[in-house]
């Protein structure tokens, strides 16, 4: 008898699998961290950990995002309006994200990281600008959600080289009246 992903049992068993992993990435560099130790600190079998993951990165890929969803709360984001507040909100997630990371088991996966954190900001920026103008043109929207992801990211990497003596809220609300007004102006074009 096969079980769901959806199983309590199987859902225990991949959180037990990433928390095991999160454990390791306190003690050891990515690169140095193999299935045998998941597995062992996991007290599961090989075939147990490939059932849920499809190699180490996979898990890497999915505890990452994952911590970073816990972080940003995307529920809060469904219901806002995209304003300064949700802005600095996420702005503020982002950076506690990347802080925590730093810590831990950064070394090695910048990369990784980077469109991780890109691709979740994405999906928020985009439901929510089709959410906030339903009449807009559906690509647009699209590639302001992209800008607005990448642009958030590469102002927290800014923030996280050369700012951290000055609180991340502090830091970007001084360009939110500028982007707050470029997507005000775009959308009052498009009517």
């Amino acid at each position: 008898m096969t079980q769901s992903k959806t199983d309590p049992r199987v859902l225990r068993t991949r959180k037990l699998i990433m928390d095991s992993f999160i454990e390791l990435s306190g003690e050891k560099e990515f690169k140095d961290i193999t299935v045998k130790d998941i597995t062992s600190e996991a007290m599961i079998n090989r075939a147990t950990f490939y059932y849920h993951f499809e190699d180490i990165y996979d898990l890497l890929d999915k505890v990452l995002s994952e911590v970073l969803l816990v972080n940003l709360n995307c529920d809060v984001y469904e219901n806002n309006e995209l304003n300064e507040a949700m802005l600095v909100a996420i702005f503020q997630a982002i950076t506690n994200f990347q802080k925590s990371l730093s810590n831990r088991c950064h070394r090695g996966y910048e990369d990784t990281i980077a469109r991780i954190i890109r691709e979740q900001l994405e999906i928020i920026f985009y439901k929510r600008l089709l959410k906030q103008c339903p009449t807009e043109n559906e690509q647009a929207l699209k590639v302001t959600a992209v800008m607005l992801s990448w642009g958030i990211y590469g102002v927290s990497v800014e923030w996280s080289k050369n700012n951290q003596q000055v609180p991340p809220e502090e830091f970007i609300k001084s360009a939110i009246p500028y982007i707050i007004a470029g997507i005000n102006i775009g959308f009052a074009k498009g009517e």
